[in-house]
């Protein structure tokens, strides 16, 4: 049985239209899409802030909390928790410019308030965890920002929702580029300095995906490794990535297998979940698929998960600390792919 829970956000199951082309597949319902995650194996959903309340910027507070409990009502009848909410700021006109780091004061201001609206969601729906995705805090153009100052925007805003709500935790979700160029927060270092910053350091921790840690020029499992270290690792979104080009969320392992059994691994050794933390598959289906086959990305990801687990568990540590004294790192190489390649 396996030691992690996963979960997985509806935005995961999608119709397959991308930046050169119209959707590909037919929109399913919400409930039916939830119904299936519990089918697959899920054990939490993750929310942006509007795919809980889809029209909350036309809505009252009370009456986004209002909606936010219906969604906690469907996730009861089919026994899901709701992982995380995170404020969708990136597909507003008001933040076209970033929205914590705008040179706007007024669009900081509406960041802001989606932020808070944010945790009231998550309160509605019994989570305690915010995810800052930072799609455009940063620029297309070096000069039209100071570094110094979005860095202290950002740390303010974070700021500001911690004193908003004392149980809440944020989670930085760090990504070097796309859509924008350069990113105020890119990497798990920068969020790790920013939660250092900021008012309470304990309630701010990250969120590794493995393609924005590829898109850095980074190793996902050392990525994952240095969040733990520091105590901070609270979410994981893995998938794969070919090469350093957009972010591809391919279903995980199916392009770099050795490196997707090492972010298994180092999860496996550092006991990953035990504080509630989830596995989420960040994956997306490619655009060729069929309606029919609109969740198999996420079913070939989960058991390529679990079988990477398995080959985790049987990971034969005397023999790899016999290579290390010997350093024999070929033979600990090739121990490595024949555990990978056998059955």
């Amino acid at each position: 049985m396996s030691q992690f829970k996963y979960s997985v956000g509806p935005w995961n199951v999608h119709e397959g239209a991308d930046a050169y082309g119209p959707a590909t597949r037919k929109t399913i319902p919400f409930e039916e899409k939830i119904k299936r995650f519990k089918e697959i194996g899920f054990d939490a959903v993750q929310f942006h802030d509007d795919d809980a309340v889809p029209n909350m910027n036309e809505l009252s507070e009370s009456e986004i909390i209002e909606e936010a409990k219906k969604v906690k009502a469907l996730l009861d009848k089919y026994d899901l928790k709701a992982e995380f909410v995170a404020p969708r700021l990136w597909m507003d006109q008001r933040t076209i410019d970033g929205g914590f780091t705008s040179n706007s004061e007024k669009d900081r201001e509406f960041a802001m308030w989606r932020a808070y609206r944010s945790i009231d969601i998550a309160n509605a729906l019994g989570c305690d965890k915010i995810v800052l995705w930072l799609a455009r805090e940063g620029t297309l153009c070096y000069e039209s920002k100071s570094p110094v100052q979005a860095t202290k925007r950002l740390i303010d805003a974070i700021n500001k929702m911690l004193a908003y709500d004392e149980n809440i935790k944020i989670l930085i979700e760090t990504k070097p580029n796309e859509p924008i160029d350069r990113s105020v927060c890119p990497t798990i270092g920068h969020a790790m300095a920013t939660s250092a910053a900021s008012i309470d350091p304990s309630r701010v921790g990250g969120l590794l995906e493995s393609a924005h840690a590829i898109l850095a020029g980074l190793d996902p499992a050392s990525e994952i490794g240095f969040a733990m270290a520091m105590g901070k690792l609270w979410g994981v979104h893995l998938n794969d990535q070919n090469g350093m080009k957009f972010d591809q969320d391919k279903s995980f392992g199916v392009e770099n297998l050795r490196q997707a059994f090492n972010q298994i691994k180092v999860l496996v050794e550092n006991d990953y979940g035990k504080n509630g933390e989830y596995i989420g598959l960040d994956v997306k289906a490619m655009r060729t698929q069929k309606d029919e086959g609109s969740y198999k990305h996420l079913e070939n990801s989960l058991k390529i998960a679990k079988m990477l687990e398995e080959k985790a568990l049987r990971f034969d540590y005397d023999y790899q600390a016999k290579c290390v004294a010997e350093r024999d790192y070929e033979a600990l190489e090739m121990y490595v792919m024949e555990l990978l390649m056998k059955g």
